[in-house]
């Protein structure tokens, strides 16, 4: 019997699924078959994705961390090296060599190059340099010193670019213990380094030269080691609140007790150390002696006269010196007090005029021959 012959239909149907084998069977099995217009793409995860559970630098820094980045980097260029150098004869070579002899910090004061150091850096220096934060060096012309508040105005010829004078600030600004304090210096001939601490302490009394005390001193925590002096002591908002000077420690370190000659004293002598070349000091137009010899030899508390000065204000007040007699000398006035101070010593004295101006009028309370006046007199610039 005769088969049926298939109908056009059935043929086209045959054909297709024909088709769709031999593609398949090119395309592979490992291919898989293109995506429809409707077919939504696969999301891309890009490696830069911040992780939302990882804190970024920004957020690791505290306020106090940012603060103290902050006053280091705006401060740090006005914080110099200061280096000493010295002259020694070799005897077997026959020659003089210059060798380092120490070194200090210092900050800078003005565009004009001056630069504010301690005396007790620069105190035996033959030469000195002083280097900026570009890490140029420079030759250093003393200006002047006041060994009585261990300070120092040095001169450096430096484009005015390349200075940036330290920030001060207000006149009057009080300070108040617990608050922050910052030291930049060069401890042990190291780059800058940064030590943080509060103030610890107002109104200290340190040793000084000539036989007087440094008064109102700053004391601070921060961290003040050798190479540290000189540098600037400074707030949270960057301003100078002292000059770093010196530490007290047995062993020579750091011990958390370090001594800053305050802003106030280095705001008064600095410029008149500019100007003339010393600070400015106002008396009474008589002559002392420093060490008090005489005093300590007849154990007396004050000051004596040895001597006034013609027409001065000691002179018109009547004060009198000592008296030659053919015994030896006879004592004229002792110096007692001066408004409410009490004087016992040429310290005192120092520190009781320190800050008056001159053509101010004090009291001041004399004994002679075991009486005591008081006269009134104005104060001068002693010479």
């Amino acid at each position: 019997m005769p088969l049926p012959s298939p109908s056009p239909l059935t043929c086209t149907a045959l054909l297709v699924a024909c088709m769709s084998l031999l593609l398949g069977a090119c395309r592979g099995p490992s291919e898989a078959p293109a995506a429809s217009a409707t077919t939504a793409p696969a999301p891309v995860v890009s490696s830069a994705t911040p992780d939302p559970l990882t804190p970024s630098d920004a957020q690791l820094k505290l306020e106090d961390e940012k603060n103290s980045i902050d006053v280091f980097t705006r401060t740090a260029a006005s914080t110099v090296f200061v280096n000493e150098r010295r002259v020694i004869l070799d005897p077997f070579a026959g020659r003089a060599t210059e060798v380092p002899a120490g070194a200090g910090s210092g900050f800078i004061w003005d565009d004009a190059g001056h630069v504010v150091t301690n005396f007790h850096v620069i105190a035996k220096a033959q030469r000195i340099t002083v280097m900026l934060q570009d890490q140029k060096t420079y030759p250093a012309k003393i200006i002047g010193v006041e060994p009585r508040k261990d300070i120092a105005v040095l001169k450096i010829v430096a484009p005015p670019k390349s200075l940036t004078p330290i920030v001060l600030p207000p006149p009057g600004h009080r300070l108040i213990v617990g608050q922050k304090a910052l030291a930049i210096g060069n401890p042990f001939g190291l780059d800058h380094t940064l030590t943080t601490g509060v103030v610890s302490a107002l109104g200290r009394e340190v040793d000084g030269i000539g036989g007087v005390t440094i008064r109102d001193m700053v004391q601070t925590d921060a961290a003040i080691n050798p190479g540290n002096s000189g540098g600037p002591l400074l707030d949270s908002a960057g301003r100078l609140i002292g000059m770093n000077t010196m530490i007290y420690s047995r062993s020579g370190a750091s011990a958390g007790i370090g001594f800053a000659v305050p802003v106030e004293t280095i705001r008064r002598v600095v410029p008149q150390i500019i100007r003339t070349g010393r600070a400015e000091q106002v008396g009474l137009g008589i002559r002392i002696d420093p060490q008090q010899r005489l005093e300590r030899r007849l154990q007396l508390r004050g000051v004596i006269v040895l001597d006034v000065v013609p027409e001065g204000p000691a002179a018109r007040a009547g004060l009198e010196g000592l008296t030659q007699t053919e015994d030896g000398f006879t004592l004229g006035d002792l110096i007692v007090g001066i408004d409410d101070a009490k004087i016992e010593s040429y310290d005192h004295l120092y520190n009781t005029l320190d800050g008056k101006r001159v053509g101010q009028r004090v009291k001041v309370r004399v004994l002679r021959g075991g009486q005591e006046r008081t006269v009134e007199m104005e104060l001068v610039l002693v010479q």
